[in-house]
């Protein structure tokens, strides 16, 4: 089993770089039109490295069920970074007769309108979950039955602690920090930043969040412009993907990376380099390989009337948060000279990796990132 995991993640991977992942389609224009095959879309909220190995986890997913056996595919889709973006493709799929199911990562969780389209695909007998990122449940407790992904507060917590002891090993007891996300009105993003706000410790003052629309080179401005504003700054968090190495590449161009500890969410392969080469202190990962494997297990269950399964996975279905199924956090940091440690977090069941075991962990499933 684990030789065909690697082959598909790794083929999966190879089709990313060609400019389009595996089973990704570029619009509505791919269909399974012609293959009688009913999809299972997965809408993403950008491209990132980190949609590759959910990617992989799609496939894997799919061949677990043996999904085209079942008359269905699998197909992820990549958002172009907005709101409208993920708008025009639930009304596109709408009014696609071989659509089954939609996985979304919400690009913001306060959207009405991208909630209204996701209910619309609903109310026509397509399964709708969330991935990633969530709605916000408050506002809209009926746009969703489930949600699959990180508990992103406990995610933001466990960066904050790490960030903590690292500031306090180097003697910092006290500063300023400022946090760095593409949109901070995102469901995930808010959590992450919320969460570690809260575990950093009331001695350290967050100075600014700054989002950057995914814009690249306006996340790299963004922490050129913190490092002017906040010239005291004692930490910098990057809270999505590409914020890790637009700080790490940022804080060795102003040559001030030995005033800032910098910790970070997920693992791109840039990023896990600049690691390597001493620029980051420690990484949350999340795992959207499982991520991908879980999506299409819920659509399918639930395209099928499985309640079996669903109550499997979702067995406190009903009480408050029995809607959301986590897939678990691994704290990354450099192999040498690092104060954390595995037994700091073993006993919260969050798996510590030195940069070296996680590397090699990546390389069974051929995966660069995650």
């Amino acid at each position: 089993m684990r030789c065909v995991m690697c082959v598909v993640a790794f083929l999966a991977v190879i089709a990313a770089g060609c400019g389009q992942p595996a089973g990704s389609s570029a619009g509505p224009a791919t269909t399974a039109a012609g293959s009688g095959l009913q999809r299972f879309i997965f809408i993403t909220n950008g491209d990132d490295p980190f949609w590759h190995a959910c990617n992989a986890g799609l496939l894997e997913g799919a061949k677990q069920v043996d999904l085209e056996s079942r008359g269905l595919t699998v197909v992820m889709e990549k958002n172009n970074g907005t709101a409208q973006g993920q708008i025009e493709k639930l009304r596109q799929l709408a009014s696609q007769t071989d659509v089954a199911g939609v996985a979304i990562s919400v690009i913001q969780a306060e959207n009405a309108a991208i909630v209204e389209e996701m209910k619309n695909l609903a109310a026509k007998g397509v399964q709708v979950i969330t991935v990633d990122g969530d709605v916000n449940r408050t506002l809209f407790p009926d746009a969703r039955p489930y949600y699959i992904g990180t508990d992103n507060v406990v995610g933001g917590r466990l960066l904050g602690r790490a960030a903590k002891k690292l500031l306090e090993s180097r003697g910092k007891q006290a500063g300023g920090f400022v946090q760095f996300a593409g949109f901070t009105d995102n469901d995930n993003a808010r959590k992450r930043m919320d969460g570690f706000q809260e575990a950093v410790g009331s001695g350290f003052e967050e100075r600014d969040r700054m989002p950057d629309e995914m814009d690249l080179s306006k996340a790299r401005n963004n922490v050129r412009t913190a490092l002017v504003n906040y010239p005291d700054l004692a930490a910098l968090v990057g809270i999505w993907a590409y914020n890790a190495p637009a700080i790490a590449e940022v804080t060795e161009e102003r040559g001030v990376r030995e005033q800032v500890t910098i910790v970070t969410f997920d693992a791109q392969a840039a990023a896990l380099q600049h690691m390597a080469d001493g620029r980051i202190d420690a990484m949350v990962v999340q795992n959207p390989f499982q991520m991908g494997i879980l999506a299409v297990k819920l659509l399918l269950a639930m395209h099928a009337g499985d309640e079996a399964t669903i109550k499997e996975m979702f067995p406190r279905r009903g009480e408050p948060d029995g809607d959301i199924h986590t897939t678990g956090l691994r704290l990354i940091a450099p192999d040498e000279g690092s104060p954390l440690g595995a037994a700091d977090f073993e006993a919260e069941g969050i798996e510590f990796f030195p940069l070296s075991k996680f590397r090699a962990w990546l390389d069974t499933y051929g995966l660069s990132s995650s």
